[in-house]
């Protein structure tokens, strides 16, 4: 049975509120993991309810949280996001460097003390609306050893980019500087399957097929893998990424960024406040007419489109073709939720006093 997802998004603010968010901090927090749901990414979609729950409920988040600038310029704003759910803090964020680019033609918020905030294309595609270009970036748990390493110090640092067009649908690259994430382990590991050289390593820095090799002391890979393959570069991405969003506004950085369960303990050693992020929005009429500049990613995307395919069977996709395609087929059949999910949600329905998901 696949779920309508205004109806999902109803009962995910619900929830919300339950566990002492006000309404509009509730919706929010829906917003963005429907969002998830809805382009194809259940891995930062409802499935990350129980893990925020028991965050929540072991008090290491704040649902009353006081947001606050804690130094700007007209173009540029650090916000302490007073330990709140992360995509409370993070749409507060973008929509001040939204606000500053409407005046200063382009806006720059770094954000420390706040926690997990889903999938980053939804804050850069709040820009879309306002014939801006958005960039949101965060850094998170270290599973990641840097190039040449044992150590787990990075996390899988996205990027998310979003451009407008014209005719177009716009243009959505939304990454991770990692070759694959911690939940896409998990789900061969119950395989029973074994995964490609080049994504993980042992705990002694071997390549390794074991999707467990990070429960077993190993790391994840940076992008490219080993040095012959560029992993270096994908260190790189990952540093800059964990940069941006710590260094800059005050979080914790690397190995000392918090857990984002709370079955695991928090860390001894801090070098900031919680967890960090990095939004960007700047107006394309900054640089020239919106218009102009819309006709031409027009052509670029059709440019894109229009190459030859190595295989005949497939297509030459551009970036954000399999998430949109994946939200209109939602939009119109309903989201599908595995079993398991429906069993996490109903859980948590149960200990806040909420009637169950169907």
């Amino acid at each position: 049975m696949n779920h309508n997802h205004k109806e999902l998004l109803s009962y995910t603010t619900e929830l919300f509120m339950a566990m002492g968010c006000n309404k509009q901090h509730a919706q929010v927090v829906a917003d963005v993991l429907i969002a998830a749901e809805l382009r194809g990414i259940p891995s930062h979609g409802l499935m990350r309810v129980k893990d925020y729950y028991q965050m929540v409920a072991a008090g290491r988040i704040n649902v009353k949280p006081e947001i606050s600038i804690v130094h700007q310029t007209p173009s540029t704003a650090t916000i302490d996001g007073g330990n709140a759910l992360g995509p409370i803090a993070a749409k507060e964020s973008m929509m001040l460097a939204i606000e500053k680019a409407k005046v200063a033609g382009s806006g720059w918020v770094a954000t420390r003390n706040s926690n997990h905030f889903g999938i980053a294309g939804f804050y850069s595609m709040m820009a879309l609306e306002e014939d801006m270009i958005g960039i949101a970036l965060t850094n998170a748990n270290p599973l990641v050893a840097p190039t040449n390493s044992t150590d787990r110090l990075l996390g899988t640092n996205p990027i998310a980019v979003a451009i407008p067009a014209d005719k177009q649908p716009p243009l959505v690259a939304d990454f991770a500087t990692t070759p694959v994430a911690r939940g896409k382990l998990a789900i061969k590991a119950k395989q029973g399957l074994e995964v490609s050289l080049g994504l993980v390593q042992d705990k002694e820095g071997n390549p390794s097929t074991d999707p467990s090799a990070i429960e077993k002391g190993g790391a994840i890979l940076t992008l490219g893998g080993d040095i012959e393959h560029g992993g270096h570069k994908g260190y790189c991405l990952t540093s800059l990424v964990d940069i941006f969003s710590s260094v800059l506004s005050g979080a914790n950085f690397g190995p000392f960024v918090p857990p984002q369960v709370a079955y695991l303990p928090l860390l001894q050693q801090s070098v900031g406040k919680g967890l960090g992020h990095f939004f960007g929005a700047f107006r394309i009429d900054a640089f020239r007419p919106a218009e102009d500049f819309k006709k031409s990613m027009d052509q670029w995307i059709e440019t894109f489109r229009g190459a030859k395919p190595s295989n005949p069977k497939t297509k030459v996709l551009v970036p954000g073709d399999i998430e949109r395609m994946s939200y209109y087929k939602n939009i119109a059949n309903g989201i599908a939720i595995l079993p398991h999910i429906i069993s996490d949600l109903n859980s948590v329905a149960l200990k806040l006093n909420v009637p169950l998901l169907k």
